[in-house]
């Protein structure tokens, strides 16, 4: 409700019935515009989109939900197409609303995008207000990554990929020392964004992003390999939900999440990415080869 407020609320403002706190005219389109379509290049944008991929993070998850829905047949598909709607809504449309209102010379992360709008407007208590709804979606995006966390965890052990003893589930069914395994890890992460923000966490920021990168690239391909083997023995109406602009859309995906891993190597923050996200898929295969092969 905060995020559509804050959509019509800046859309008032861009086209003046909502006036700026410092006086100045509505800006209309001006800052979209004024430094033309891609002002740093096309590079920029390839540099940022790990970056973007990161903050995307966690629409995998309804992937990792599904194998404890009462109705994944039903759930499942009605969860895919809220969340594209929702993406557009919360995403795109707040982007258009911030990119319009400050200037280029303004953006940046060192302050709330949203507040600095909201500062702009000059409307009361709206910055503090704005502050609250960020950290309980922080908050809760932290929740969601725990669960899905101590989910792997869970399932890695029922897999017999790692050891059993990491799991073991309470009498509330849930996996306590995956999640305080989870817990400490993101507490870790946590201290490293204060104490070490420049080295520590960027690394961890940019091993994440790449992460997710790859795992995203994963889902596709298992969609494609998947829908051949299950045409063999089944025909396409059969199917609970289709993929759109299938096999477009696939294939499609994966050249853009590829370009996506391709472009770190231009950014040096990012290339620490590469640089232990590699290594440790290639370690991750020595030992599932050397573990599961018959000797």
């Amino acid at each position: 409700m905060t995020i559509v407020a804050f959509i019509i609320l800046g859309l008032l403002a861009m086209f003046g019935f909502l006036p700026m706190k410092d006086g100045s005219p509505a800006p209309y389109f001006s800052n979209l515009t004024e430094h033309g379509l891609l002002p740093n290049g096309f590079i920029a944008v390839v540099s940022v989109m790990l970056a973007v991929n990161y903050a995307f993070s966690g629409t995998e998850l309804i992937g990792i939900a599904a194998g404890e829905t009462d109705n994944p047949t039903e759930a499942v598909p009605k969860a895919i197409k809220t969340t594209i709607g929702r993406l557009v809504i919360f995403f795109v449309l707040t982007i258009f609303v911030l990119a319009s209102l400050l200037p280029m010379k303004e953006a940046g992360v060192s302050k709330a995008p949203f507040v600095a709008v909201f500062d702009k407007i000059g409307l009361p208590f709206a910055a503090d207000i704005m502050n609250f709804v960020i950290l309980t979606a922080i908050l809760s995006a932290g929740n969601s990554g725990l669960y899905a966390s101590s989910r792997m965890l869970w399932s890695l052990s029922n897999e017999e990929m790692i050891s059993k003893k990491v799991v073991k589930i309470n009498q509330y069914g849930v996996p306590m020392r995956d999640l305080l395994l989870s817990m400490l890890g993101a507490v870790l992460a946590l201290f490293s964004s204060v104490y070490a923000a420049d080295t520590v966490f960027l690394a961890l920021v940019s091993i994440a992003g790449f992460a997710v990168v790859v795992v995203w690239l994963s889902i596709p391909i298992a969609q494609i390999r998947f829908r051949k083997e299950w045409l063999k023995e089944h025909d396409e109406k059969d199917l609970a939900y289709k993929t759109p602009f299938n096999p477009i859309l696939p294939y499609a995906t994966i050249i853009l999440l590829a370009i996506s891993i391709i472009g770190i190597a231009w950014d040096s923050s990012q290339r620490t990415g590469l640089y232990f996200g590699i290594p440790f898929i290639i370690l991750c295969y020595i030992y599932h080869y050397l573990r599961y092969k018959k000797w």
